[in-house]
């Protein structure tokens, strides 16, 4: 897996959605996806259509559920949310700082910006099965600006430091409106109404909750050990007697932290456990 990532640095974000950090050492797809208890032939998937715009899953499609697309396309909304787009604004707010906050140019750039990641947060937190296109027209605008229209006096490389994450949320967009198109619809044909309500749920029904951490409630003690317990692959049942506790304490104790942290998937808990520090590879 090393070699690939050597190769091929785009495919870094998209591992760490599912849980898989760098320090891979040796280990190959099917070894990391045995460690993280993950499909091998879904991440397989996911991995070829980032790569290849002509790869064709349908084969391969049989060889995962529904809930792993649920899953990703959850990780990857937190990513955007998270990751992506506050990475553009740490770059852009270094470029103001440092070429001077009180330039009109410059504050009418922030502007832009802050409407795309308005735009955007409230278009990823309220999508269904991302049947809708991204609103990239800011976006665009933002980078066209930077590239065409801004004086030349402005330091040339930390420009490019903003155009550079702005091409990089670009074009993982794009790839995921490919993996829309090529695994989701797909997998959704297969699926009959019932199917498809529980997918669109599990993909959709709690990004409401998902505001930024001052909505999030702390998790206790308790729930955190038994958060790193879930994200490592234990049981309900091997969970209470680990700990020592009933089955129905480690339910309940499960129920709050999907209700405090919005997130019910393992997978999507990992990210979660990951992202606060809570666990470590």
């Amino acid at each position: 897996m090393a070699d690939v990532l050597m190769e091929h640095n785009e495919l870094i974000p998209v591992l760490n959605r599912f849980g898989i950090r760098l320090g891979v050492g040796d280990k190959t797809i099917v070894e990391l996806c045995d460690e993280y208890t993950l499909n091998p032939d879904f991440i397989l998937t996911i991995l070829n259509v980032y790569l290849n715009e002509n790869y064709l899953p349908k084969a391969s499609l049989a060889l995962f559920d529904a809930q792993s697309i649920a899953d990703y396309f959850q990780c990857t909304v937190e990513s955007y949310i998270h990751e992506l787009i506050p990475n553009i604004g740490k770059h852009l707010n270094a470029f103001i700082v440092i070429s001077g906050s009180e330039n009109e140019e410059l504050r009418i750039l922030n502007d832009i910006f802050q409407k795309f990641k308005e735009k955007m947060t409230e278009h990823l937190q309220n999508q269904t099965l991302f049947d809708d296109d991204f609103p990239y027209e800011l976006l665009h605008d933002l980078k066209n600006i930077l590239i065409r229209h801004l004086s030349k006096e402005f330091n040339q490389n930390l420009i490019y430091a903003i155009i550079f994450s702005v091409h990089s949320f670009e074009k993982d967009l794009a790839i995921h409106n490919r993996l829309r198109e090529k695994v989701l619809r797909p997998k959704l044909n297969e699926l009959d109404s019932t199917g498809i309500r529980h997918l669109h749920h599990a993909i959709s029904g709690d990004h409401a909750q998902q505001q930024p951490d001052r909505h999030v409630h702390q998790l206790t003690n308790r729930e955190e050990e038994i958060l790193r317990l879930i994200v490592k692959g234990y049981l309900n049942k091997e969970i209470a007697e680990k700990l020592h506790i009933s089955h129905n304490t480690v339910l309940t104790h499960r129920k709050n932290i999907i209700s405090k942290t919005g997130i019910k998937t393992v997978s999507g808990l990992t990210f979660y456990a990951i992202r606060k520090g809570l666990i470590s590879m």
